[in-house]
């Protein structure tokens, strides 16, 4: 019930998903609006709903679902994910909120210290997965250390590469760039076991060079918004120039199929709401100004997650790295017993 457009537009869009069919879809909120929309959309019988008689709205506090709203439509999410009804849940409403819910709720997995907020970006040759993008805004070495396994699965199982290079974000290229701290978190990922390329910089999460990029939540947001406003401004200042004269306007015509594949590149519904990873479950978040093509792109990244089993294979990377850190330590306290 989430979102600058909703009920319509999520329903709209989880009508798109079921008509593609491979998913089971329960829509959480308010009753009588839902069957409403569905109705309107002539798929009665086809979406089950779950009703939730609360929500919350985009200027709440992130901890209004756990304190006071429990039967917001968000919390009933998360308690149906968290009960095994569900595998993910889906959301274009309050983000905090969402996150809080997923935490509180669904629980983190075992290991996890802090979840990470992924988003998709598009490169030269294919997509790239920068995070965190917002839940952590401070994190430690060991917590980043923790993102880049999670957004190495990702990458690996949902976008499809079969080793994914792993990038730390920093103002350089070089091993001994960017902050004491950066250079920190440079050593821990060095000793992941992943396919840790080094530090990045901020043209490498668009040219295609890695898979994955890490970075705080900071940093991470700022790229993300920058970039989702520079490509809306290029947007427009093409199309501007391409109507400036009869003469741009023939070429736009004959160019039309080129600019409506870099339109689909770029345009951020086409990839969908961002993953929280870390959590016993599935939770996409999506942005607030979703319509009905973002919110079914949104719930195929569902679908891709679920099926990839993601969180298992995050949960038996991060128990690895720990055991390997509880023998490294045994081994140090050996040592310092016998000097």
């Amino acid at each position: 019930m989430g979102g600058d457009h909703a009920p319509a537009a999520v329903v709209d869009g989880a009508c798109r998903a079921v008509a593609e069919g491979g998913v089971s879809i329960l829509l959480v909120g308010d009753r009588p609006a839902l069957e409403a929309e569905i109705e309107r959309h002539g798929t009665a019988g086809e979406l089950e709903i779950v009703h939730a008689s609360e929500v919350v709205g985009m200027d709440e506090p992130a901890t209004t679902p756990i304190r006071r709203k429990r039967d917001s439509s968000i919390r009933v999410c998360a308690e149906l994910v968290k009960a095994g009804d569900a595998e993910a849940l889906v959301t274009v409403g309050n983000t905090g909120a969402a996150m809080a819910a997923a935490k509180v709720v669904i629980g983190t997995i075992a290991g996890v210290d802090r979840p990470a907020l992924a988003a998709v970006f598009p490169n030269r040759s294919g997509r790239t997965v920068v995070l965190d993008v917002g839940a952590n805004v401070d994190s430690r070495s060991s917590h980043r250390r923790q993102f880049a396994v999670m957004g190495h699965f990702y990458a690996q199982e949902v976008l499809g590469a079969s080793a994914p290079r792993v990038g730390l974000m920093s103002i350089g290229e070089e091993d001994n760039k960017g902050t004491e701290f950066t250079r920190e978190v440079f050593s821990e990922m060095k000793a992941s076991g992943l396919n840790f390329v080094g530090n990045v910089e901020g043209q490498d999460v668009f040219n295609g060079t890695v898979d994955v990029v890490v970075c705080d939540g900071f940093v991470c947001n700022v790229i993300l918004k920058g970039s989702e406003q520079v490509a809306e401004l290029y947007s427009a200042m093409v199309r501007e120039e391409l109507t400036r004269s009869w003469r741009t306007r023939l070429g736009y015509r004959l160019a039309r199929p080129a600019f409506a594949s870099l339109r689909r590149r770029t345009d951020y519904r086409e990839y969908g709401a961002a993953p929280l990873l870390g959590i016993r479950g599935g939770c996409f978040v999506g942005h607030g100004r979703s319509d009905a093509k973002a919110v079914r792109s949104s719930i195929r990244r569902a679908v891709e997650f679920a099926t990839a089993r993601l969180h298992h294979k995050i949960e038996e990377k991060i128990a690895e790295l720990h055991a390997q850190e509880d023998q490294l330590r045994r081994r140090v306290e050996r040592r310092e017993a016998q000097a």
